[in-house]
C-alpha cells in the first residue's frame, strides 16, 4: 500500500527545506533586532482558546480550525493562528508580571486550517509573526509595520507597499456597526450565505467578502473614516506621516478589515511586486481586548503574521532565491584500502574546523567519486593514495574550475580557510 501525504500538506525536502530555513532566519534577525525574543509554543490548545481569542465572526472559527475531542474527552484544536496562542502562554506564565512592558516575541511554526489548497497556501502551513503585548502606544503601532518593511526588503523585495486602514476605537466599531446593519439588512436576501453569518456576528466581515456582487455592495457600505474617533484619526494619521518621512509607500484601503475579529485601530497588508501583480504576503495590527478577554489583565497588543509559503513562492518567482548556495566544501577521494581506512578520521576532522564533508564508505573507482562529488555539489576534492599518504601531502582539486594542485597536509587548514572563507565573502557582497 501506498501512503501518500494528507490533501493539503506539502514535505519540504533538501533545497526547499533550506529556503524556509533561510527565509525564517531573516524575519528572526530582523526581529532580534527590535528586540523581539524567540518564543515557542505547542500545536495543540484548547477550542475555546481560538473561539473566545479569535473570535466567533472570524471564517478561522467557523469554517477552518482542525478540532477533535482527546481520549479524556476534551475538545482541543490545532492551532490555526498564533496570536491567541502567545496570549495565552503570556498569562499562564504571569510574563506581564515578571519583565518591562511591552512584551516583544517571534515565533516561526505549522499553523492549521481546512481551506481549499491552492498555489502557495495549504491546510499546514508555515507562519513567521510577532507580538508586542502591554504598551497601547501609537508609535508602537507604527514600529510594527516598519519592521515588517524592512523584513520583506532584506528578502530582496523592492518597494514593499504597505496597505493601511483603521477599524476605529470601541466606540467607533459600536457606531459603525449600526450603520453597516441598516445599510446591508435590506440587501441581505440577495447576499451570500457566509454574509448572512457575518451579518448576525459581526458585519464589518461583510466589507471582506471575495463574492463579486457582495463585494460591491461592500463598496457602497458606509465609509468607517466617517465615523472614527478623533483619537483613532490621530493614530491613522502617525503612520502616515511615519511612512512617509522614510519614503515608504503606501494606501489607505477601506476595505481592509483582516480576517481576524480582535483587531481594532490601525491594521495593515504589506504587498510586494510579484510578476507584474500585487500579491499580499502578510499583515496584522492593533488590538485591545484580547489579553483581559483570555483570562489576564487589561493590556493591548499589536503584530503581524506572515504565511512563509507564500513569501518563498514569490521569492521563487522573483529569482530571489539564486544565490541560496546548497553546495557541499568537500568530497574526499580515497584511493586504496590505506587511504580509506584514514578517511573517517579525515572527515572528523575537516568537520570539526566547519567544512561540511562527504566520503565514501567503501573502495570505489575515481570516475565514480566524480560522479559523486558532482551530485553532492561539492566545492572542492581531497585526493589522496598510499604516494600522498607517504609524503604528507593531499591532492587538492577545484571541482568547479578543473584546476588540482598538490599541497602539504600540515598547510591544509590554512589553505581551505583561505580558499571557502574568500569565497563566502565574496558570495555575500
Amino acid at each position: 500500500m501506498e501512503i501518500q501525504a494528507v490533501k493539503g500538506t506539502h514535505d519540504l525536502i533538501g533545497k526547499d527545506a533550506l529556503k524556509m530555513s533561510y527565509v525564517e532566519s531573516v524575519f528572526s534577525a530582523v526581529a532580534t533586532l527590535y528586540g523581539y525574543q524567540e518564543i515557542r509554543l505547542p500545536i495543540i490548545e484548547h477550542a475555546s482558546l481560538f473561539n473566545h481569542g479569535t473570535g466567533e465572526g472570524s471564517d478561522v472559527v467557523r469554517k477552518e480550525m482542525y478540532t477533535f475531542n482527546d481520549k479524556g474527552g476534551r475538545l482541543l484544536a490545532l492551532r490555526p493562528e498564533f496570536t491567541a496562542d502567545v496570549v495565552r502562554a503570556i498569562i499562564s506564565n504571569k510574563l506581564y508580571a515578571k519583565n518591562d512592558l511591552p512584551l516583544r516575541y517571534f515565533y516561526h511554526g505549522p499553523a492549521f486550517r481546512y481551506e481549499r489548497p491552492q498555489a502557495g497556501r495549504y491546510r499546514e502551513f508555515n507562519q513567521f509573526g510577532i507580538e508586542a503585548i502591554g504598551l497601547n502606544h501609537p508609535m508602537l503601532d507604527v514600529e510594527v509595520i516598519l519592521m515588517a518593511v524592512q523584513a520583506f526588503t532584506m528578502l530582496g523585495f523592492e518597494h514593499p507597499i504597505v496597505y493601511l486602514n483603521s477599524l476605529g476605537d470601541e466606540e467607533t466599531r459600536k457606531k459603525y456597526r449600526e450603520a453597516l446593519i441598516s445599510y446591508f439588512e435590506p440587501l441581505l436576501p440577495n447576499m451570500c450565505e457566509d454574509c448572512h453569518e457575518r451579518f448576525k456576528i459581526n458585519p464589518l466581515r461583510m466589507l471582506d467578502c471575495k463574492v463579486p456582487s457582495d463585494h460591491e455592495l461592500a463598496l457602497k457600505a458606509p465609509k468607517l473614516r466617517d465615523y472614527l474617533s478623533e483619537e483613532s484619526q490621530k493614530r491613522l494619521e502617525l503612520a502616515r506621516k511615519v511612512l512617509e518621512e522614510e519614503g515608504i509607500e503606501y494606501r489607505i484601503d477601506e476595505q481592509l478589515v483582516r480576517g481576524l475579529d480582535y483587531y481594532g485601530e490601525v491594521v495593515f497588508e504589506i504587498q510586494v511586486e510579484n510578476q507584474g501583480n500585487r500579491l499580499a504576503l502578510g499583515g496584522g495590527g492593533h488590538y485591545g481586548k484580547m489579553v483581559k478577554e483570555l483570562g489576564g489583565p487589561d493590556l493591548a497588543g499589536v503584530g503581524f503574521a506572515i504565511g512563509l509559503e507564500r513569501v518563498m513562492d514569490a521569492m521563487e518567482k522573483e529569482g530571489l532565491f539564486a544565490n541560496l548556495d546548497d553546495s557541499l566544501d568537500l568530497y574526499l577521494f580515497p584511493l586504496g584500502k590505506e587511504a580509506l581506512a584514514k578517511t573517517p578520521s579525515l572527515a572528523l576532522r575537516m568537520r570539526a574546523l566547519g567544512y561540511s564533508t562527504l566520503f565514501p564508505y567503501e573502495e570505489t573507482k575515481l570516475s565514480t567519486l566524480f560522479k559523486k562529488a558532482e551530485k553532492a555539489k561539492a566545492r572542492y576534492g581531497l585526493i589522496y593514495g598510499e604516494n600522498e599518504l607517504k609524503n604528507g601531502t593531499v591532492q587538492l582539486r577545484d571541482l568547479k574550475n578543473q584546476t588540482q594542485k598538490e599541497i602539504a597536509f600540515a598547510d591544509l587548514e590554512e589553505t581551505l580557510d583561505h580558499l571557502l572563507l574568500d569565497e563566502e565573502e565574496s558570495h555575500e557582497h
